[in-house]
């Protein structure tokens, strides 16, 4: 039962072969050995071409030798029906196992069949990929996107859910970068395409996918080595059986039950559940917006010791906002002043200015940058300047001595003190409780960041992480989880937003990457992507992994013990070969759906 391929419809085998097996009764035996043949030939042939590869003890072998023997000593309609049983059982697998798979399929139900292009001022449909870089294509409502690119006209609320796992539309406008599987619920778009298909976020994912059951765990290889020693301890053990007992006991009876041992020791429960499980895993991580790239990290993932974040973009959201005003005059005239003199800058902190409000324009001149320092300018004649506690000190005005997180705008007008802006960096939400909540489970936090030493220990402070290392260039960050891999004794996670964390993902036991949607290069180094950027799907990624772990051990002792006791039944005699076929479909059945169990994950946050 541990074939995944299908065959000519085995319902119609099945009842064809059970037809000849009523007329056998009834009219002559030779009628058995055709409803053998047609119930069992695949079965007798994939034996056959296994010996000839030279991989002699597997289950169709043993199988073959079962049935072939019962034949033997005249037992037609047992052999028949081990057979046809077994059929039965392969097809409630392959429906199983084809269950699971869909689950993941319809997730990534994320691939456009067809791209909008505009041709001579008529829409044609073309393949997503016929379509070239810089091409403009039309996304219309209740259509997917399917090419990543960049809006460059209309204004839409898109779903991206299937990505990320995220119910809140977003609202996309000109300028906006549109991901590939995301659908347009209202709203017409023009996008300028900048990534080929092969290259988009979709086809990524897809290809993730179809890769993540490739890699084996150790628990799968545990398995493959455990049958190859397994198939010929019960092979010698049935030999003993028939050949041994009956010239002490003088008793044939030993033959049959020797072969009801063969076909009872057939180890497919375990053989197509434990991959069936991690592979229920993967989908059911893949329903809540995480990518597993492979069986082999859950395995890991469920002996996690420590989570190493980066700051940026992973515990806070990496875009700067204006957290506080305090004004010696109006909070409007430090304002403008202030937005007036940086609206020249490209510098991340004045597009967060300009970002705050809208001010009235006024007139600049003579506008200088002061490298580390700030800007100096004429704003409607005023010299005004905005820049840090060294361009104040500098030009000898008193200024408020502030300790906030965050960069501190101080602004003066004609040498006289205005006050000052603060402008930080935000923490995400679920930030606080996913570090509680590992903590909870004695998991061992750690921040890793480029930023200046106060910033992260205050971040770390609310946050109450475990410990922290700042000022890190990227390859200090590599240097530093080196050392805490070194004294750790359990599995280090790191999760990262990805644009320099590349290194560090891929040294890491398990590399989480956050906001794939973000970065290439994070898809492609981490093991673990999470769709949307949330810190809390670190939980329910480490949740899901244990989840699978404790699946994959039940159905390893259940199938076992079930094995031990089945063996013994049948070498006393209670159990004959029907029994022995039904309890193998059944064991097999109960573990493969105890291993669905893994597709569903109830949500914690």
């Amino acid at each position: 039962m541990c074939n995944h391929h299908h065959h000519t419809s085995p319902v119609k085998r099945v009842i064809l072969a059970v037809i000849l097996i009523i007329l056998g009764f009834k009219l002559h035996p030779v009628l058995f050995l055709g409803a053998y043949l047609i119930a069992g030939y695949d079965i007798l042939w994939k034996a056959f071409k296994n010996i000839l590869k030279g991989r002699v003890f597997d289950e169709n072998f043993l199988m073959s030798i079962a049935t072939l023997g019962a034949l033997s000593i005249h037992e037609y309609p047992e052999a028949v029906m081990v057979m046809v049983l077994y059929q039965i059982g392969e097809y409630l697998q392959h429906r199983a196992v084809d269950k699971s798979k869909k689950s993941i399929t319809d997730l990534m139900d994320l691939r456009a069949e067809y791209a909008n292009i505009e041709v001579n001022g008529t829409l044609i449909r073309k393949s997503p990929d016929e379509i070239r870089i810089n091409d403009l294509i039309i996304v219309k409502t209740g259509e997917k996107v399917p090419l990543d690119g960049i809006v460059i006209e209309g204004c839409a609320n898109i779903d991206t859910s299937a990505l990320t796992g995220e119910a809140m539309p977003k609202t996309l406008q000109t300028g906006d970068s549109a991901i590939s599987g995301s659908l347009n619920l209202n709203g017409l778009l023009k996008i300028k395409v900048c990534k080929e298909y092969k290259d988009t976020t979709v086809s990524k994912i897809l290809e993730l996918v179809q890769h993540s059951s490739k890699q084996k765990t150790k628990t799968e290889n545990f398995i493959s080595k455990f049958a190859r020693y397994y198939t010929p301890v019960v092979v010698i053990l049935a030999l003993i059986l028939a050949v041994v007992l009956p010239i002490i006991t003088h008793d044939n009876i030993w033959i049959e039950r020797a072969l009801t041992f063969l076909v009872i020791s057939c180890p497919c429960a375990l053989v197509i559940s434990i991959p069936l499980g991690f592979f229920a895993g993967i989908g059911g991580a893949s329903i809540q917006g995480i990518l597993i790239k492979g069986s082999n990290f859950i395995e890991t993932l469920s002996k996690t010791g420590t989570v190493v974040f980066d700051k940026t973009g992973t515990l806070t959201k990496g875009c700067f906002e204006v957290s506080k005003i305090v004004s010696k005059t109006t909070k409007e005239e430090l304002v403008k002043y202030v937005l007036n003199a940086e609206k020249f800058s490209n510098h991340p902190i004045a597009i967060s200015l300009r970002n705050y409000c809208k001010m009235p324009d006024m007139n600049v001149t003579d506008y200088k940058e002061i490298s580390g320092k700030g800007i100096s300018a004429l704003v409607a004649n005023n010299k005004i300047l905005v820049g840090n506690e060294k361009l104040m000190k500098d030009n000898n005005i008193q200024y408020d001595l502030v300790d906030e997180t965050g960069t501190v705008l101080h602004c003066s007008k004609n040498n006289n003190y205005l006050g000052y802006i603060v402008i930080s960096d935000k923490i995400k939400d679920d930030a606080k409780v996913t570090i509680t909540k590992l903590k909870q489970q004695s998991i061992k936090t750690v921040m890793l960041t480029g930023d200046i030493k106060s910033t992260a220990e205050k971040i770390s402070k609310v946050l109450d992480i475990d410990e922290v290392y700042s000022e890190l260039l990227p390859q200090d960050k590599v240097q530093k989880l080196e050392e805490i891999i070194t004294s750790s004794a359990k599995n280090v996670i790191f999760a990262g937003d990805g644009i320099n964390d590349a290194p560090v993902l891929t040294r890491a036991d398990v590399g989480i990457a956050m906001g794939a949607l973000g970065s290439d290069s994070a898809i492609e180094a981490s093991d673990i992507v999470i769709m949307n950027d949330k810190p809390s799907k670190i939980l329910t990624v480490i949740k899901i992994s244990k989840k699978t772990m404790t699946i994959v051990k039940q159905n390893i002792i259940f199938a076992l013990l079930i094995k031990a006791l089945f063996l013994g039944l049948g070498t006393m005699g209670v159990i004959t070969m029907w029994g022995a076929v039904f309890a193998d479909v059944g064991v097999t059945l109960l573990a493969i759906l105890n291993s669905l169990r893994s597709l569903y994950i109830k949500k914690d946050l």
